[in-house]
């Protein structure tokens, strides 16, 4: 029995896993880096250990230091959670060396199932479908332009040591082929250091559909049905969903037999993921699906199935390292109603999905929720801060319903109530996948997102003009003036009266006039966080802005004569960006302070030249003390 267990992860994962712990009484150990030294999931452990700087290679990826951490700690068990060391089958080893249980496959099959040749041509042998294509040793180009033509065009190209969406090329033909090879093995070299590639045939119209299987040391293997996880976004997975829409129990039974084999043949332990290529432009058939690949560890989008099978997934990882038998037997394992998973990511999707970092001003669902149909596992409350380092992806949305049609329209209306201000958010984005004809007549596939453009990354006009319109409306219904020259509506002589509001989204600062607009019927209803008395967090339909109330006084008394920028109230200098001499200009940020679980720039009054800094960074300073003192300039 695992009494003391390590995680080598961060985030929403490191969080997913001590809820379970918690619930077996076992205790916690967490790593963090430099970034995540203030992080939830280093709050929620029993116990936490510094593992070094930011970078993941630094940190994370550090396998001596995860092992350090372990001993110095006193656990006797390590869980890798997904990424990072997760598939390293020599970290695998080196935690069995060092006398610790390691949560997950043995090293044998995650070093089967780590090479994708290696891997299909174990699930050939099996008797798994596995696509067309050339998986041989020998890497010239003449050999893979005489094996693409064998193939046959389009055809991709894929890193034998690949995952994550890298070192793969779409070639539709031949004259394209030398360029994507040159680039796939540039791409595979640098992220796995390994150029190898193979040529697998093109299903120009794919579903992705994978089953969970489960194995433990006794020789036993089950499936916990399958998972449809078509709506991806360059290969990244963005909506996933159990059980895959229209699958017929044929198919289903071929599908899930297939990957019980897979995992038998190569003797797994613990949680897997055996995934498929799927033909998706016909319905479902015994002959339309080919083994893609096997991930040896928990995946991300294993709530779903939890959701759908009644299971606890991590409970029975931590069980079956233990040396435990599969808590169930195949027959016991039973199919109940529709769950799907949302990923909530810090990024644009109007900017290419640049993802973002920096302090959550406010985030989190903004209306009650029952714990049976709707599942939030997230590794950041509002006041965190996300950091550059890593992975965009901050939280899971999973919500279930007693078949399809009802966790759809349960999906819809919880991201609309999702708010994530401070940092950019995909809420809006996924709610609007949500919503289009394809995903719900369950016609989408792995290219469908690309197809669409704008219609699906940008947000509605409107959605902002809706949440600047609410808070004009909380300005203008704000108690009642003390004197009659104070009320804002605009009142003269025989005219009539206006209603107008000041209000600033990002750097935009205007007067508007609420009664001169009219918004469509069908635009949700706009929830509004009130973060400080002139700060707002405002969601629009999964689409989260702050909406701010300009201080034009304050403005015009620093204009005035104010030369002292001083700490508004108690806090930490973050940063401070000028030095003594520095020529500045009005508006300009000077410093930025952290207090009350906010971020606070502080700007220049004036045009002027920096005469004084009063500040360093990492500073604790008292309200009022002056950061910045300027002159005018010579």
């Amino acid at each position: 029995m695992i009494k003391s267990l390590l995680i080598a992860n961060r985030g929403e994962i490191a969080c997913r896993i001590m809820a379970t712990c918690r619930a077996l009484g076992i205790r916690t150990i967490a790593v963090y880096s430099d970034a995540d030294a203030y992080a939830k999931h280093v709050r929620e452990a029993d116990e936490a250990v510094h593992i070094g700087p930011a970078p993941a290679a630094d940190s994370y990826l550090r396998a001596d230091k995860i092992l350090a951490a372990a001993k110095a700690a006193g656990a006797d068990a390590i869980h890798p959670g997904y990424g990072f060391l997760s598939e390293n089958a020599e970290f695998a080893e080196d935690v069995r060396n060092a006398g610790l249980v390691w949560v997950g496959p043995p090293p044998s099959a995650i070093r089967s199932m780590g090479l994708k040749d290696e891997a299909k041509r174990i699930a050939e042998e099996a008797g798994v479908p596995v696509l067309p294509g050339y998986r041989g040793e020998a890497q010239d180009l003449k050999t893979l332009t005489a094996a693409a033509k064998d193939v046959g065009y389009p055809l991709l190209i894929k890193a034998i040591a690949g995952g994550g969406g890298r070192g793969i090329r779409l070639v539709a033909k031949a004259s394209a082929l030398k360029d994507e090879l040159e680039s796939a093995v540039r791409e595979a070299e640098a992220a796995f250091g390994d150029g190898r590639v193979m040529l697998e045939k093109l299903v120009e119209q794919p579903r992705h559909i994978e089953v969970q299987v489960f194995g433990d040391s006794h020789g036993n293997v089950v499936h916990l049905f399958e998972r449809d996880c078509s709506l991806q976004r360059r290969r990244q997975k963005v909506l996933e969903e159990a059980p895959a829409p229209g699958m017929p129990d044929d198919v289903r039974k071929a599908m899930t037999d297939a990957a019980v084999k897979l995992a038998t043949a190569v003797k797994y332990e613990g949680a897997g993921t055996v995934e498929f290529i799927v033909d998706g432009s016909k319905p479902l058939s015994t002959e339309s699906f080919w083994f893609l690949e096997m991930n040896t560890r928990l995946q991300v989008e294993h709530p779903v199935t939890e959701m759908v099978t009644g299971t606890d997934l991590v409970e029975w990882q931590l069980h079956v390292a233990g040396g435990g038998e599969l808590p169930l037997a195949q027959d016991e394992i039973t199919l109940r109603g529709h769950a799907i998973e949302a990923r909530i990511c810090a990024e644009d999707p109007s900017e290419g999905f640049r993802p973002g970092a920096g302090l959550i001003l406010e985030f989190g669902l903004l209306e009650p929720v029952d714990g049976e149909l709707v599942r939030w596992d997230t590794g950041f409350e509002t006041g965190d801060r996300v950091p550059s380092s890593y992975d965009s992806m901050i939280a899971k949305l999973i919500v279930s319903g007693d078949d399809r049609d009802e966790a759809v329209d349960r999906l819809i209306d919880t991201l609309a109530h999702t708010q994530l201000v401070g940092v950019p958010s995909n809420a809006g984005f996924l709610r609007r996948c949500a919503m289009s004809d394809a995903f719900l007549d369950a016609t989408h596939h792995v290219n469908w997102i690309a197809e669409q453009g704008d219609a699906l990354t940008v947000a509605p006009d409107e959605h902002e003009l809706a949440s600047i319109l609410a808070v004009s409306d909380i300005q203008l219904d704000a108690p009642e003036a003390a004197a009659p020259w104070d009320i804002k509506d605009g009142w003269r002589s025989n005219g009539a009266p206006m209603h107008r509001a000041a209000v600033a989204v990002g750097a935009d600062s205007d007067w508007i006039d609420p009664d001169a607009w009219d918004l469509p019927e069908d635009i949700p209803f706009p929830l509004v966080t009130d973060i400080s008395p002139r700060r707002y967090a405002v969601t629009t339909a999964g689409d989260s802005v702050l909406v701010e109330v300009p201080d034009y006084d304050a403005d015009v008394e620093a204009l005035l004569g104010g030369d002292a920028v001083k700490a508004p109230m108690p806090g930490k200098v973050i940063a401070m960006n000028v030095k003594v001499g520095d020529t500045v200009t009005h508006g300009q940020t000077l410093a930025v302070m952290e207090a009350m679980k906010m971020e606070h720039s502080l700007s220049a009054p004036r045009d002027g030249v920096v005469e004084a800094v009063g500040g360093t960074v990492g500073e604790q300073v008292a309200e009022g003390v002056v950061l910045v003192q300027l002159v005018e300039e010579a």
